[in-house]
């Protein structure tokens, strides 16, 4: 008769002890980090979890589509902030810049007759080895501020990467630690947050730049 189906028998503990693990279908979950990166993690064959960093997430930094013209004057001559103030002309001749330092992932010096540039393509991944470019970096910086000029730090969104490098600035030159040198930057930019990879770099570099005398 129609509505007359054959009930399953449930699993009993004799069942479950001779259930086959291998025959479930494996699954991922993809996990968003505060600072827009993604990382994919599951289980292999053995029951190992694993992490590693999603496809989607490749491009190392935040997608934001809101233009952000917010700038952070950091101190005379050195200011900071986001891919959009780096295109934005107007903006950039408001603050007397000359030149600009680029930090970012896939974005183009827009106006390289007009401005002098430095290129080093970071990744905004807690893996990524921003300390190597602490130097170069902070050459450039003194460079434009010593010349009377006026330097802009800027990657994609402007929280992540150009606020390391400022920090790493701030404690070579300055002398600062990296709370203050975090603090000072989130008094002039509230969305500054370097990922924790680049915040344990910091803290390296600080104990490289000021080692613990016994």
């Amino acid at each position: 008769m129609a509505g007359h189906g054959v009930k399953p028998s449930p699993l009993n503990l004799k069942d479950l002890k001779h259930f086959d693990k291998n025959i479930l279908r494996k699954t991922e979950t993809i996990v968003t980090n505060p600072d827009g990166t993604r990382v994919v993690e599951g289980k292999d064959a053995q029951g190992i979890p694993y992490r590693r960093p999603s496809d989607s997430s490749l491009h190392g930094f935040v997608v934001d589509t809101d233009e952000d013209l917010q700038v952070a004057e950091v101190r005379p001559g050195l200011i900071m902030g986001s891919q959009d103030v780096a295109h934005d002309l107007d903006t950039l001749k408001q603050y007397g810049v000359t030149h600009i330092l680029n930090v970012a992932s896939g974005v183009e010096n827009m106006f390289p007759d007009q401005f002098k540039y430095q290129t080093q393509e970071f990744r905004d991944l807690p893996e990524f080895p921003i300390v190597k470019g602490f130097q170069q970096a902070i050459d450039f910086i003194d460079e434009g501020r010593k010349s009377n000029g006026c330097v802009l730090v800027h990657c994609n969104a402007g929280i992540s990467r150009s606020a390391s490098i400022v920090m790493a600035y701030l404690i070579k030159n300055e002398g600062m630690t990296v709370n203050e040198a975090f603090s000072l930057l989130r008094s002039k930019r509230p969305t500054t947050c370097p990922n924790p990879g680049f915040m344990i770099q910091l803290h390296n570099y600080h104990e490289s730049l000021h080692p613990k005398t016994s």
